[in-house]
């Protein structure tokens, strides 16, 4: 079957930072498909380089329903295109879009992360697909496929590139305000405050990046069986739209307090910081102080930031509410304990028990099926590549395009037989 983007009008709305969106419209193009670009603010405006397909939305939130629906009307679109579900601007659209029976493909950071990135269609994360699937499913679709899919390096490779374009995006958002007065960002800061956010955590990486070795350096010879929590970022989508939790105090209470109830007296607890932590909610501060309160500083530590696989390799087990990075929990078979909605948390890999019991004697996963939902994974939604570095930018455009032109789902392409070829990463140290 020869794919092509004729008859196929594709609309993008916000995207990554950075020029991946203006790469893979320029790449549909070629395929034969109208694609268009409507911008919110002066950063989307600056990394899309075609003028005549770009379309200015300088409205404020409450005139988006009606300026959406008339836009997909009026444009005879077939394919709207986003990253991230859940900001208000994409989910009224992607309500507009399954109303007009359009197709919605959504992209997002990957769910097997550092090295692939998710690309799904209709909604990702608490709203994938994944999560009404089983794994008996995953199984019976992975029939009579026999490949050994490599793992990814233990590395992001594009943080700093993030990081830069990042800085870079708001940077335009903060100088071109006045072209769009109505623009409001889905986040509860200011663009300004963003913006100097970005700019501060690239000038203290060298000091962060210290600070980190040496915390490492102490839980690494400190000889004591310990405890690892993953954390996310407090004003992430997965937290704030697919958790139980508001705040991260209020998990970071829940686990401290569970620790101080139910660890052996001689287990320590680490939390780890995210990578993009920016110092917007005092975690580290937090931390002490919920330790404090329950006696037992002696055995918290806090790292920010850095690699993971380090840490993992001495862990008995891992706590998160729904963060991707516990994927690599599951892979070296640690039992793992979850709070939110995740496309992991199947009941063959996420503890049940209560946090007391947790750390008293944790379960662990099936490793076995965990092989065979990640098989599954790397054979439908997980796309070799990144969005920040020109390096991840080429692997996944090799494969992407061909995806978003075929009729299927990446999880229906598998299960009929029709999928894409795949591109079998190569792992380069």
């Amino acid at each position: 079957m020869q794919l092509s983007g004729q008859n196929r009008r594709f609309l993008f709305l916000q995207g990554p930072h950075g020029p991946f969106f203006h790469r893979l419209g320029k790449m549909l193009r070629a395929a034969g498909a109208e694609v268009w670009r409507m911008g919110f603010n002066r950063g989307d405006r600056a990394f899309w380089l075609n003028d005549i397909s770009y379309i200015p939305f300088k409205g404020s939130l409450a005139d988006w329903p009606a300026a959406i629906r008339q836009l997909l009307t009026r444009h005879r679109i077939t394919d709207i295109v986003l990253y991230g579900d859940t900001r208000p601007l994409h989910a009224e659209a992607i309500a507009a879009a399954r109303a007009a029976g359009i197709e919605v493909h959504v992209f997002e950071e990957g769910y097997l992360r550092p090295y692939w990135v998710t690309y799904e269609r209709g909604g990702s994360n608490g709203n994938s697909r994944l999560m009404q699937m089983s794994v008996a499913q995953m199984q019976k679709a992975l029939e009579g496929l026999d490949i050994d899919l490599p793992d990814a390096p233990a590395r992001w490779g594009d943080m700093r590139q993030h990081m830069f374009w990042g800085a870079l995006y708001h940077w335009f958002v903060l100088t071109g305000f006045w072209d769009y007065r109505g623009y409001r960002p889905h986040r509860s800061l200011s663009v300004r405050q963003e913006f100097w956010l970005y700019v501060k955590r690239l000038a203290l990486l060298p000091l962060h990046r210290w600070e980190r070795m040496l915390a490492t350096l102490r839980i690494k010879h400190g000889g004591f069986p310990y405890h690892l929590v993953l954390l996310q970022l407090e004003h992430d989508a997965s937290f704030q739209m697919h958790s139980p939790f508001k705040t991260m105090t209020e998990f970071l209470a829940l686990v401290i307090e569970g620790f101080a109830k139910g660890a052996s007296p001689h287990h320590h607890i680490v939390f780890k910081a995210h990578p993009l932590e920016d110092g917007r909610v005092a975690v580290a501060r937090e931390i002490r102080r919920l330790a404090k309160h329950h006696g037992v500083s002696a055995r918290v530590h806090f790292v920010r930031g850095g690699k993971l696989a380090g840490l993992l390799n001495h862990a008995r087990s891992a706590i998160t509410v729904n963060s991707t990075a516990a994927q690599q929990v599951l892979w070296r078979g640690l039992p793992l304990k979850t709070f939110g909605a995740a496309v992991y948390a199947k009941p063959e890999f996420v503890s049940t028990q209560s946090l007391q019991d947790f750390f008293i004697q944790p379960s662990r996963p099936d490793s076995r099926a965990y092989r065979d939902y990640r098989h599954y994974l790397l054979e439908t939604s997980q796309i070799p590549g990144g969005f920040y570095s020109a390096r991840g930018r080429r692997e996944l455009l090799r494969q992407v395009v061909d995806m978003m032109l075929l009729p299927q789902d990446p999880y229906d392409a598998l299960s009929s037989g029709k999928a894409a070829p795949r591109q079998q990463l190569r792992v380069v140290n």
